[in-house]
């Protein structure tokens, strides 16, 4: 490589020097004193003279050979000038070693205070979510009461508000349930309680639980499914809640007239689940939020759909926990489909 105080350095084609690697050769020599202002300006215009003529001559060679400076004092310039840019790139590379240190020693403590705060939101979050349950047990009680008219007889309309109040009563319960669950599974693991399921039985009884929801938003509910699929090893309390968070979300985001499947099939040794809807769609390059937990898409105080944003981050742990990954596929207006496998018992 030519040295730098010219204007258009090139490669040496008679290949790498010891030269080539000093930058600012003209300049550190005439600060040395060895040689003129003048006889550098000289120097260039002769090497530039070369190239026109397609010769490649380094700088210093021009400068022996016109008698400026001895073939000694070059050498013995050039060895320093390499000397002190090897001293200056082991500084260099020491300092940026101790940079690379305490930028470490920085970043793990940040990630021990980060495990200590997940440690204590998870406890701060189970501590609720239990000192909810009780209250919560008591409100039921007491609503189904009043219902069955054991408390003394009700109005139509005293009947209407109390409903309304259970149903309430009942969404808050499923809320509270999320968040036990969310710090139950909050650890490295989520423990399971694994048995050989029948998919198809399982994939009726969830589909035969989300109609009611869907009839209310006045869609198809559909279960396609192989009637001999083999059993699945599963905890079939976790799979279920999932993929009933997963119907929940398919019929919640649907608007009306429109249809949600689950979908059950036979894969090799395992069976694959997909939930699909016509629903509103998610974009491309937010699949991954959707998993957060606390997170929703539209986090704005006018949102259209509730949530506490826990139902996909805990569905994701359930089927990792499964040995299984979850996949989106999904356009905005054209539905969505989540789709996992589980292993054959």
């Amino acid at each position: 490589m030519e040295t730098k105080i010219e204007s258009n350095p090139t490669q040496n084609n008679s290949g790498l020097t010891p030269e080539s690697l000093v930058p600012r050769l003209g300049e550190y020599l005439i600060e040395r004193g060895l040689i003129t202002a003048a006889q550098l300006t000289h120097a260039i215009y002769l090497q530039k003279m070369a190239r026109e003529k397609g010769e490649n001559v380094l700088l210093g060679q021009i400068l022996v050979n016109e008698k400026m400076i001895s073939k000694t004092d070059l050498d013995q310039a050039i060895t320093e000038q390499i000397i002190q840019l090897r001293s200056a790139l082991q500084s260099a590379n020491a300092s940026l070693e101790l940079r690379v240190k305490q930028r470490t020693a920085e970043l793990e403590a940040a990630m021990i205070k980060l495990a200590d705060l997940n440690r204590m939101k998870a406890n701060i979050v189970a501590n609720i979510s239990h000192e909810l349950r009780t209250p919560m047990t008591h409100i039921k009680g007491y609503l189904e009461l009043m219902i069955t008219s054991v408390l003394g007889p009700l109005t139509d309309d005293q009947q209407n508000a109390l409903k309304v109040m259970q149903k309430a009563s009942d969404r808050l319960e499923r809320l509270i349930e999320d968040l036990l669950l969310f710090s139950d599974a909050d650890g490295t693991e989520v423990a399971l309680n694994l048995q050989p399921i029948d998919m198809h039985r399982l994939g009726q009884t969830l589909v035969n639980r989300a109609r009611i929801k869907a009839e209310e938003k006045h869609l198809q509910l559909d279960l396609v499914s192989d009637t001999d699929l083999p059993k699945v090893q599963i905890d079939e309390e976790k799979i279920s809640w999932a993929i009933g968070q997963l119907l929940d979300n398919a019929i919640k985001f649907t608007p009306s007239e429109g249809k949600v499947e689950l979908n059950c099939t036979a894969d090799s040794d395992s069976v694959k689940i997909i939930v699909k809807d016509t629903g509103i769609g998610i974009p491309a390059d937010r699949f991954d939020e959707i998993f957060e937990p606390f997170h929703q898409l539209d986090g704005s105080s006018t949102r259209r759909y509730g949530g506490t944003g826990l139902g996909l981050a805990l569905v994701r742990k359930i089927i990792e926990a499964h040995g299984s990954v979850i996949r989106i596929r999904s356009a905005i207006d054209q539905g969505s489909e989540f789709e996992f496998t589980l292993r054959a018992a």
